[in-house]
């Protein structure tokens, strides 16, 4: 009996060998650092706002950045959900129509939003969190009727809702809620006056203290090609 004893606590005495994986380096990411001002005075309005509207071209990292933190608020608990949801509206000639679920059908125009969760977060752990529900990809055609509570809501291309679209997706808030509106007003699809737009004029003509961070052609991150791009459509009005 003495002899087991003793062979038990030099078993509990022994190092525990920790061994990091490459998940544990993906839930201990340093926080986003900015590249430019305005870039730290998006995530700084974040910080402070239930409610953020970022404007400006691509490539300046508004989808990132709302990603990267929304994937943060969800990593840290400090939220229930991400709900992110953006209008369906091709850029160019469609492909027709998607096959599947509305959820499936959606996925392809939420990916940069989706791909930037994933980077922050890992595969599995993303993976993870759609299949529980703590990620939720919302068609416009099913939010009537829906509350958003204690989540994070993300809508992306808010350039191309209507005007009744974007004041149903606003009166869908709830109670601790945080949402970020981007877009681009400058590359609309509609044509028809864009939901972005009449927005963007109630608040500034009404005050709201809702921040509206507008990115130049002078914080384009992405690439130095794509703000050559950017800036040769810009200034021949194409």
């Amino acid at each position: 009996m003495k002899r087991r004893r003793t062979r038990l606590e030099l078993v509990e005495d022994r190092p525990v060998r920790l061994h990091r994986t490459r998940f544990d380096e993906e839930r201990n990411l340093g926080p986003i650092q900015p590249l430019t001002d305005r870039q730290a005075q998006y995530l700084e309005a974040l910080a402070l706002h239930k409610q953020v509207i970022v404007l400006g071209p691509a490539g300046t990292g508004k989808t990132f950045i709302a990603g990267t933190r929304a994937a943060d608020q969800l990593r840290q608990r400090r939220i229930g959900k991400v709900i992110i949801t953006r209008p369906n509206v091709p850029s160019g000639r469609s492909l027709g129509y998607f096959p599947g679920t509305l959820e499936e059908k959606i996925a392809p125009w939420v990916a940069p939003l989706t791909e930037a969760m994933k980077e922050r977060m890992g595969a599995a752990a993303f993976d993870i969190a759609m299949k529980t529900g703590d990620i939720e990809v919302v068609p416009f055609e099913v939010m009537r009727g829906r509350t958003f509570k204690n989540c994070l809501v993300i809508l992306d291309e808010a350039q191309n809702t209507t005007t009744a679209e974007i004041k149903m997706f606003l009166t869908r808030i709830g109670d601790d809620c945080q949402v970020i509106i981007n877009g681009d007003v400058s590359q609309t699809d509609l044509r028809e006056t864009s939901g972005l737009r009449t927005v963007i004029h109630l608040v500034k003509s009404r005050m709201m203290p809702i921040p509206v961070v507008e990115f130049t052609l002078d914080d384009i991150v992405r690439s130095g090609i794509c703000a050559d791009w950017v800036r040769a459509f810009e200034e021949t009005n194409l």
